[in-house]
């Protein structure tokens, strides 16, 4: 049958719509991903040992963060031992009231929250945010009636100040935790990524710092890096997944049956691969490997643990 050229032109038309899908960063195919049973011999019941230093106070599980190099920070933790927010999802009632940080000049400093709020975190995080050279302070600061939010804070005229902040969830015992702090988009900034209420229903959520705010710049659903009355805050894992020079995160499914892994494409956060495991992730997720031989050890409420490759 002879074609027209109306009808040349719908098939053409129809090929480049089909191949500008195909390049598409919303609907590139998945790299597939599958979870090996491993043996645990020579691996750690906590799958990562903590190398943070207990900090001083008398805050339980409270720990030492020491800051890169170059920077202003040397270290930084919490203090402050209060009940004042009986929340309780890091296993007790006691939460910190104040940041203590030392900076690389020998100075000691503190800032204290006021009596409606606590930090609601284990340790602070210490990165470059925007590049500059300077150190900022990532914390988990939450309202005693509007749940948490994650505020930055760094050193200004030689004192501890906020810089920026997100806005609180908005009602009570409602908590966030960090899943990591890296170049996720490449350049010499760090984006800030957190799963908001990983016990009920959490949201992968990625923020920078530019121009002295906190501006989202990604978010999917279905998440969760935490388990109910756990001190373990490290379910996630960066790793450069694919050698572009851009990290990529892995941070548990919101039943943290799978193991999803996730990263920038032409600026948007996308689905990198998914695997499923036969329990509940519950400890630290280690990383072996780099580019395509990058491979995740996960440890299950089970007792087993899986390494997730492809």
């Amino acid at each position: 049958m002879r074609m027209t050229g109306h009808f040349r032109g719908v098939i053409a038309v129809s090929l480049l719509t089909i191949l500008f899908l195909g390049l598409s960063p919303s609907v590139q195919a998945q790299d597939v991903w599958t979870a090996k049973k491993i043996e645990t011999a020579s691996i750690p019941k906590e799958i990562v040992p903590e190398d943070r230093r207990p900090a001083p106070g008398g805050l339980p599980d409270a720990l030492i963060e020491t800051g890169p190099k170059p920077g202003d920070i040397s270290a930084a933790w919490y203090a402050g031992r209060t009940n004042r927010y009986r929340h309780g999802i890091l296993r007790d009632t006691f939460e910190g009231s104040i940041l203590r940080v030392t900076t690389r000049a020998g100075g000691y400093l503190k800032l204290a929250l006021p009596d409606t709020e606590v930090f609601e975190d284990r340790y602070p995080r210490l990165a470059d945010l925007d590049g500059d050279g300077k150190t900022e302070i990532i914390t988990i600061r939450t309202s005693m009636t509007h749940g948490a939010a994650v505020t930055v804070y760094g050193l200004r005229n030689g004192k501890l100040s906020e810089i920026a902040t997100t806005e609180f969830i908005g009602h009570a015992n409602r908590w966030l935790n960090i899943a990591g702090i890296a170049s996720f988009r490449g350049g010499s900034g760090k984006e800030i990524a957190y799963v908001q209420t990983p016990h009920i229903g959490g949201t992968l959520f990625l923020y920078a710092l530019e121009e002295g705010k906190l501006i989202k710049v990604g978010e999917k659903p279905g998440f969760s890096n935490h388990q109910t009355g756990s001190t373990e805050v490290r379910l996630s894992a960066i790793a450069d997944i694919n050698g572009d020079g851009a990290p990529d995160l892995a941070v548990p499914s919101a039943d943290r049956r799978q193991l999803r892994i996730v990263g920038f494409n032409r600026g948007q956060l996308t689905d990198r691969g998914v695997a499923d495991l036969p329990a509940t992730i519950d400890k630290a997720i280690a990383v072996h490997g780099t580019g395509k031989a990058t491979r995740f050890i996960a440890g299950l409420q089970s007792g087993e643990v899986y390494s997730v490759g492809r």
